[in-house]
């Protein structure tokens, strides 16, 4: 593909990440209206008790009339430690913990304002880290939904688990792998802490488009 649409996402899945392996530019999404309970604002990873979700708090308002672009984040509450506390807690064990943390370290303590720069400066520590070198950039208008070409920005929700044609998400050996069947669509974070350098091989493999 060449630019492909995607909406603003915190430490989104693998399928996000796929999708970016696949292209020569991205556009990240900045004039649509917010969109509570997705990934804009949230990740799953995968803790001795099972999946749990981490979400950036964001200043109340009326969020169904709110350009993302608005999105203030609410820095009064201790999450960056409460997000820290659980990667560190869910991923000590992980094979490249250690390689990767302080990278994630940098990303949350980043106290950028605005929700959709603070994914920004996520999406492209992340891709370096994956040696993608597509650039990335905000959108300069809305587009409608069905009117542009390789848009991906709803299709890749919490709500749904099939979430693309054509793409199917690698297995590999997850921390608690003795606990716990493979769980798919967690935050790019495990992936990346428990396959390290292999992790853009997975992702260029799991998509087929």
């Amino acid at each position: 593909m060449n630019r492909i649409l995607l909406s603003s996402a915190y430490f989104p899945p693998p399928v996000y990440f796929s999708l970016i392996a696949s292209a020569t530019a991205v556009n990240i999404e900045k004039w649509e209206n917010y969109h509570k309970q997705t990934y804009r604002n949230r990740c799953n990873i995968l803790g001795a008790n099972g999946p749990m979700t981490l979400t950036v708090p964001v200043e109340r308002g009326s969020f169904h009339k709110t350009a993302v672009r608005d999105i203030k984040i609410d820095n009064s509450p201790r999450w960056r430690q409460v997000h820290l506390r659980s990667i560190i807690s869910a991923y000590s064990m992980a094979p490249f913990f250690e390689y990767y943390f302080e990278v994630i370290e940098e990303i949350i303590n980043n106290e950028e304002k605005y929700l959709l720069d603070f994914n920004m400066f996520a999406a492209e520590k992340i891709c370096r880290c994956l040696g993608f070198n597509a650039p990335l950039s905000f959108t300069d208008h809305f587009v409608s939904p069905g009117d542009a070409e390789n848009d991906f920005r709803y299709i890749i929700s919490p709500k749904v688990r099939e979430c693309l044609d054509g793409y199917t998400e690698k297995n590999y050996i997850q921390v608690f792998s003795d606990k716990f069947d493979f769980t798919p669509g967690l935050s790019i974070i495990d992936m990346l802490l428990n396959n390290g350098p292999g992790t853009p091989a997975m992702l260029h493999e799991s998509l087929a488009i």
